[in-house]
């Protein structure tokens, strides 16, 4: 069925694009089947590796296969967009008149260019973005602590060991005092991304690198890929807390598992028990992959709660879908009944559909203020 669904886009491509252009017959079957090849990457993908999450081609074939992917989805968009404004001028005119093919030629020009710049916003090494976030009864010792959130990697053929040594050496770079990683750090099995996993053995903060498991990490083997991670020395928290501490003062660190657990026999996630015995009267920063169950944390005192999982939605108008299907949060900062909830757009993103239109991706440095000090706006900038 995702195969089909795949499929529809370039269909409407082959009927309306296609079949009229005044090409010789050879030509058009050729496009058409270069077409039909392209709109089934998903399904090359699971042949190469038993999973759509995990294509297993060298770097450049997965780039191209996003650029191709993508491109036909843009054409057929801007193709609808066209037919539509052709339907509602014929209905007005009370005649038909053939959209002219210049006019196609043009479109389908400019969903390459976008699918080009877009698979080039994916894949790139993400900029840093600086956060300034205000937490109510913030301790004293804790003002000005510095936390960095990775999310997404999807460490995979496409952001392979290369990319993930640099995202890990910019990481440290930025001088964090806690570094946390709120899920999906891979798409393929432990033995296919051993190699590229590697680099996150050398994260290094003060207060650790923290971490919780996302969606993906339950498609390819969850036990494995945690006794993995934290084999890296990335120390897990699965419905559980840490208490952080300067002195005195104290901050605790839940984290979550995600939402899709159950499906395949492990804890859902559970915030009650993440708290058990938790200090009283201290600030609770969460972990959880999914932003959608927000109102249910700040219901239960959380001052802070980072996500991903969304990628930001990608493209800028796709984001309001994502966005209905997390509970109306996609990208940045939202005050959910008082309590902050950042939804990051991602360190990467899944590599079945890498394109990133006006919704970059980011490397995050989150410093925590007293409520009342703070700008809550947070400033991109690269590095």
């Amino acid at each position: 069925m995702l195969h089909l669904i795949f499929s529809m886009p370039c269909l409407y491509v082959l009927i309306r694009f296609v079949a009229p252009l005044p090409w010789p017959l050879s030509m058009r079957i050729v496009l058409g089947a270069v077409m039909l090849i392209a709109s089934q990457y998903h399904l090359w993908c699971r042949l190469s590796s038993g999973s759509v999450f995990s294509p297993e081609f060298p770097r450049p074939l997965v780039l191209l296969f996003n650029w191709a992917f993508g491109a036909i989805l843009l054409f057929a968009a801007m193709l609808i967009v066209i037919d539509l404004g052709s339907l509602i001028v014929a209905v007005a005119r009370q005649r038909m008149a053939p959209v002219p093919m210049p006019l196609r030629y043009v479109a389908a020009g400019i969903a390459g260019i976008l699918a080009a710049i877009g698979v080039a916003q994916a894949a790139r090494l993400p900029p840093v973005r600086d956060l300034t976030v205000e937490i109510v009864n913030l301790p004293p010792a804790f003002d000005g602590y510095r936390i960095v959130q990775l999310t997404d990697l999807h460490i995979s053929r496409l952001f392979p060991q290369p990319w993930a040594r640099a995202v890990v050496q910019r990481t440290n770079a930025l001088d964090a005092d806690l570094i946390v990683v709120t899920g999906d750090f891979i798409d393929g099995s432990v033995a296919a991304r051993t190699r590229d996993v590697a680099p996150l053995r050398d994260l290094a903060a003060p207060d650790g690198t923290w971490f919780i498991p996302g969606n993906h990490e339950y498609f390819f083997g969850y036990e494995a890929w945690m006794r993995r991670l934290t084999g890296l020395g990335l120390r897990p928290l699965v419905n559980s807390h840490t208490v952080l501490r300067r002195g005195t003062d104290k901050l605790v660190l839940a984290g979550l598992t995600d939402l899709s657990a159950s499906e395949t026999g492990n804890a859902p996630p559970d915030l009650n028990a993440a708290l058990a015995n938790a200090p009283s009267n201290v600030a609770v920063l969460l972990l959880d992959h999914q932003p959608k169950h927000a109102p249910e944390a700040a219901r239960k005192g959380v001052a802070l709660q980072l996500s991903g999982h969304t990628h930001g939605g990608m493209i800028r108008g796709l984001d309001r879908i994502i966005a209905m299907a997390n509970g109306g949060y996609v990208s940045g900062l939202y005050d959910v009944s008082g309590m902050n909830l950042y939804v990051n757009n991602g360190t990467a993103l899944w590599p079945g559909f890498a394109l990133r239109l006006g919704v970059g991706s980011e490397l995050t440095r989150i410093t925590l203020r007293p409520k009342g000090t703070a700008n809550l706006l947070g400033v991109p900038r690269e590095e």
